[in-house]
C-alpha cells in the first residue's frame, strides 16, 4: 500500500470508530419467525388465529412447554447431500429433539430416510427417552441417489402414522406433524400425495436448502405457507432453525396444553382464549365443547336413489331395497338377477319377474309341484287331450300312445279304432253273397256285438247270438 494511503487511514481511524454500526445483512433464513401449530382434532385444522409468540427464541421456563405430538422427519439423503452436510441434517434433527418432551405420553418421533428408495430407520413407537433417540438418528446413513419426495411423503403417511406403528388414535387429539427436509426438486409427483397427506389431518413442514425448488417445497406444506415454508442457502446454517421448531412447538394457550375439552377441534382466539368446533360433518352440541354427527339423510342431499343411512363417522352411505344392488356410483340402484343367486331353489327353470322376485317352471312333459320348486313327470294321458278313441297309454314325460279296446284295431292314424273282422266270422256262411237275409243278419250282428263291446258284456251275449232257438 502507498504511505500516503496508509497516513490517511491513520487520520481517520478514530473517526471511523464514532460512525454508527451499519445494520447487519439479513441472514441467510428467507422465511419470517413461525407461529405456533393449531391443534387438530380428528379431521381438524390448525387454529386458525394461533397467539402471537414472543420475540426471540424459546420461552421461559414454567411458562412453556413442548406439547405432545407424533413427530415424522422425512430427511433427503440423495447423492446431492454430501457426507459432511448429512451429518449437519443429523443435528439439526437431534436439537430439536432436545427442545421437545419425549416419552411415551409426550412426543414421539419417527424418521423416514429416502432417495430413490425410502428407508423407515425407525418408528414412532421404538424409542421412548432422548437418549436412545438421538442414537439412533446419529446411526443414519445416507442412502445415495434421486430425489422421490412423494414417495416418502406417502411412505409416512401408509406406514409410519400408523397406530399400529406407535401413532396415537384421533380420540387422543394429538397432532400428526411431518417435517420434510430437501436440498433438491423431486423427481415424482408431490402435489396430490401432500394434498392427502394434509386431509389426512398431518401438518406438514418443508424445508429447503440450497438447490431446493421453492415451488414444490409449497406444494408440500401446509397452510399458511409463511409458517411452514423455510429455505436455507446452506447446510450449515441449517441448524438455526431448530430455535424456530422449538417456538413452534410451544404450547401457551389451553389448545396446544391439552386442557381446552374440546371434542373436535380447538380454536385459539389469543390472550389465551379459545373455542371448539367440529370436524366436518358434525355440529357443536349446546354445551360449546363436544359434537354430535349432522343427520346427513335428513338434510336429503345425500342422492341415494333407495335409503340413506347415517353412519358413525358423522357421513352416511346409501342402501338399496331387498331384490336391488348398489351400483359403482354407490348411490344408484339396479334389479337383482334372482335366478342368478343359485339359491333360488328350481329343480328345472328359474325365471326372473318384474317385480324382483322370480318362479320356477319345469321342462316339457313335466309339472309343477305343489312346492313351487320341483317338478314330476306329466301324464299326457291324464289331461284329457290326447285324442284316442278308446285306450291312451304314458311312455314317459310329453309321450304316449293310443290303443283299442279287445275285439278292436287301431287305424292308421294312430288314435280312433275298427271293429276286427272276426266278428263277422262269427256267423258261418258257405256262400258270402248266396243268401241277402244271412248278409243282413251278419251286418246286424256286428252292430250288436260292437254295442256290447263298449259295454264290456261282450262275453255274455255272443253264445247266446250265436245259437238262436
Amino acid at each position: 500500500m502507498p504511505r500516503h494511503l496508509s497516513g490517511l487511514l491513520l487520520l481517520l481511524w478514530p473517526l471511523l470508530l464514532l460512525l454508527p454500526p451499519t445494520p447487519a445483512a439479513p441472514g441467510p433464513l428467507a422465511r419470517p419467525g413461525l407461529r405456533r401449530l393449531g391443534t387438530r382434532g380428528p379431521g381438524g385444522s390448525p387454529g386458525r388465529r394461533p397467539v402471537s409468540g414472543q420475540p426471540g427464541g424459546a420461552r421461559g421456563a414454567g411458562v412453556c412447554r413442548s406439547r405432545p405430538l407424533d413427530l415424522v422427519f422425512i430427511i433427503d439423503s440423495s447423492r446431492s447431500v454430501r457426507p459432511l452436510e448429512f451429518t449437519k441434517v443429523k443435528t439439526f434433527v437431534s436439537q430439536i429433539i432436545d427442545t421437545l418432551d419425549i416419552g411415551a405420553a409426550d412426543t414421539r418421533v419417527a424418521v423416514v430416510n429416502y432417495a430413490s428408495t425410502v428407508k423407515i430407520e425407525f418408528h414412532l413407537q421404538t424409542h421412548s427417552d432422548k437418549q436412545s433417540l438421538k442414537q439412533a438418528v446419529a446411526r443414519i446413513t445416507p442412502l445415495s441417489t434421486g430425489t422421490m419426495s412423494g414417495l416418502a411423503i406417502q411412505t409416512a403417511m401408509d406406514e409410519a402414522f400408523t397406530v399400529e406403528a406407535g401413532a396415537r388414535g384421533p380420540t387422543s387429539n394429538i397432532p400428526k406433524v411431518a417435517i420434510i427436509v430437501t436440498d433438491g426438486r423431486p423427481q415424482d409427483q408431490v402435489n396430490e400425495v401432500a394434498a392427502r397427506a394434509r386431509a389426512s389431518g398431518i401438518e406438514l413442514y418443508a424445508v429447503g436448502v440450497d438447490r431446493a425448488d421453492m415451488e414444490s417445497l409449497k406444494m408440500i406444506a401446509s397452510e399458511p405457507l409463511d409458517e411452514h415454508v423455510f429455505y436455507v442457502e446452506t447446510y450449515g446454517v441449517i441448524e438455526k432453525l431448530s430455535s424456530r421448531f422449538q417456538e413452534t412447538f410451544c404450547a401457551l394457550d389451553p389448545c396446544l396444553l391439552g386442557t381446552h375439552q374440546c371434542q373436535h377441534v380447538c380454536v385459539s382466539d389469543g390472550e389465551g382464549k379459545h373455542h371448539c368446533e367440529c370436524s366436518q360433518g358434525y355440529s357443536l352440541n349446546a354445551d360449546q365443547k363436544t359434537c354430535s354427527a349432522i343427520d346427513k339423510c335428513a338434510l336429503n342431499t345425500h342422492g341415494c336413489e333407495h335409503i340413506c343411512v347415517n353412519d358413525r363417522t358423522g357421513s352416511y352411505h346409501c342402501e338399496c331395497y331387498e331384490g336391488y344392488t348398489l351400483n359403482q356410483d354407490r348411490k344408484t340402484c339396479s334389479a337383482q338377477d334372482q335366478c342368478a343367486f343359485g339359491t333360488h331353489g328350481c329343480q328345472h327353470i328359474c325365471v326372473n319377474d318384474r317385480d324382483r322376485s322370480h318362479h320356477c317352471e319345469c321342462y316339457e312333459g313335466y309339472t309343477l309341484n305343489a312346492d313351487n320348486k320341483t317338478c314330476s313327470v306329466r301324464s299326457e294321458c291324464a289331461g284329457g287331450s290326447h285324442g284316442c278313441q278308446h285306450l291312451c297309454v304314458d311312455d314317459g314325460p310329453a309321450a304316449y300312445h293310443c290303443d283299442c279296446f279287445p275285439g278292436y284295431t287301431l287305424n292308421e292314424d294312430r288314435r280312433t279304432c275298427a271293429a276286427i273282422e272276426e266278428a263277422r266270422r262269427l256267423v258261418s256262411t258257405e256262400d258270402a253273397c248266396g243268401c241277402e237275409a244271412t248278409l243282413a243278419f251278419q251286418e246286424r250282428v256286428s252292430s250288436y256285438l260292437q254295442r256290447l263291446n263298449a259295454k264290456h258284456i261282450l262275453s255274455g251275449k255272443v253264445s247266446a247270438l250265436s245259437h238262436p232257438r
